[in-house]
């Protein structure tokens, strides 16, 4: 009897292992139809997705809006129209010519008015400058988006260029004024200590704006809340 219970138990053992690995087969039989069937998907997609952009080039370049929501749907599939200057998109279609051709522009408007605002500039004041530039010789809008997509892929080049977000755009006191103390070490801001009763700091870069920000110890914050770094 022992023997036989013995003899029960290896064959129930060896059954349940080969059930298991005709599951396991069977499981990545599956598995590899599904990414086949997921490949051929996504290939059709791809394929439909560059057929689109290059039937819908010129309004992609022209139109912001119709350019966000294409990067949003190239983002839905993993592709980035951005990856390769040489490849499919910039080539055929110019759409990543677009943000690179962007990003040198972003630079110049960066180098040339550095040596009064010290590389301190608001992103309207730099999409601004950008839309005078390109009004004269093409209809092409930017956004903020085109700008926060040009400036990301200025990270090839290491440090110097980056976007310093403000939050909802006030900061604490004692962040500003350690900021604003920095700026005026740095020969970025001056300060005046000549007006009665409180301090005032002039910024270069505001002058852009035809105006200065002043602020004493209880709204110094207010006097950068607007500033981006670059």
């Amino acid at each position: 009897m022992a023997s036989r219970r013995r003899g029960v138990g290896v064959a129930a053992v060896q059954r349940k292992q080969e059930t298991q690995a005709k599951f396991n087969a069977k499981g990545e039989q599956m598995a590899s139809e599904q990414l086949q069937m997921f490949s051929k998907q996504l290939e059709e997609f791809t394929i439909r997705l560059e057929q689109f952009a290059h039937r819908h080039r010129d309004e992609i370049r022209k139109n912001s809006q119709f350019r966000r929501h294409f990067q949003e749907m190239c983002a839905s599939v993993g592709v980035d129209p951005l990856a390769s200057g040489k490849g499919f998109w910039a080539e055929k279609l110019g759409v990543g010519d677009f943000y690179y051709e962007l990003a040198v522009q972003i630079v110049e408007v960066c180098l040339s008015t550095s040596h009064y605002n010290g590389g301190i500039m608001t992103v309207e004041e730099i999409r601004n400058r950008l839309m005078r530039s390109r009004s004269r010789t093409r209809k092409e809008t930017i956004t903020t988006d085109d700008i926060l997509r040009a400036v990301d892929k200025l990270k090839v080049l290491g440090g110097g260029f980056e976007l310093v977000p403000l939050g909802g755009g006030r900061w604490d006191e004692p962040r500003a004024q350690a900021v604003l103390d920095h700026l005026v070490k740095e020969g970025l801001a001056w300060v005046d200590e000549q007006a009665a009763d409180t301090v005032q700091y002039w910024v270069p870069s505001l002058f852009l704006q035809q105006h200065c920000h002043s602020s004493s110890s209880t709204s110094v914050s207010e006097s950068i809340q607007s500033m981006s770094v670059y």
